[in-house]
């Protein structure tokens, strides 16, 4: 059998840790407070806006749940986010398994946890290459690197973690785990995983496009 093969998992999972980064912040205001809810003891990863958006919604409880992503990794933000997420210790968060005892003790040896939960949503590329006066450079400052990476990380590891990419789940996701206990049950896991690649699919997909029917001069232009 392969190291990376799985033979055994928890078909429901208990939300301890969540990574929150999202540009389109919806429904932020129903979904935090609804996990804390149903997780009181849960703690919760953030990054610039949404971390300053999670704050303002949970007030004085922001110094028990929410904590920033820069701070978790010990490397801060790069000038206007650039690098924010990109990180050993969150993509070990996001891949190791529950079962998996040499992943447990990757996670101890670098104070790492796991993250049961991502919920992330895209720089808006296609409004910004819908708008009149777009140039490629501002097509190319929305081109997401760090949330396509983390939906596809959490996506892959459904086994154990929820990739979250539409605001419009989120009171599915709160229904469910109110009717489990705190736990989200494979099957809706899946379902997740499902929808995430096909969202960084139409993503991906939406750039190719514009990428190839843009002249080269347009580019030279900007520059």
């Amino acid at each position: 059998m392969g190291l990376n093969v799985v033979d055994r998992i928890d078909n429901s999972v208990e939300l301890r840790h969540v990574l929150i980064s999202v540009s389109d912040k919806t429904g932020l205001e129903q979904l935090v407070p609804g996990l804390l809810k149903v997780n009181p003891g849960l703690k919760i990863f953030s990054t610039g806006g949404t971390f300053a958006r999670l704050e303002s919604i949970l007030g004085a409880a922001s110094a028990d749940h929410l904590v920033p992503v820069s701070t978790y990794t010990g490397q801060p933000e790069t000038q206007g986010g650039l690098v924010k997420t990109l990180d050993f210790k969150i993509y070990l968060g996001l891949l190791t398994e529950t079962y998996n005892a040499a992943h447990q003790e990757d996670l101890a040896r670098t104070s790492s946890v796991p993250i049961d939960m991502v919920v992330v949503n895209l720089y808006p590329f296609k409004a910004t290459i819908a708008q009149p006066d777009t140039t490629p450079e501002n097509a190319r400052g929305n081109i997401d690197i760090g949330g396509p990476c983390m939906i596809r990380a959490s996506a892959k590891n459904f086994i154990r973690v929820a990739s979250v990419t539409d605001p419009a789940d989120y009171g599915r996701i709160l229904a469910a785990l109110e009717q489990n206990q705190g736990k989200l049950p494979l099957e809706f896991r899946f379902e997740l995983a499902r929808k995430a690649f096909a969202h960084t699919a139409d993503y991906d997909t939406a750039i190719a496009g514009y990428l190839a029917q843009t002249p080269f001069a347009e580019v030279e232009g900007c520059y």
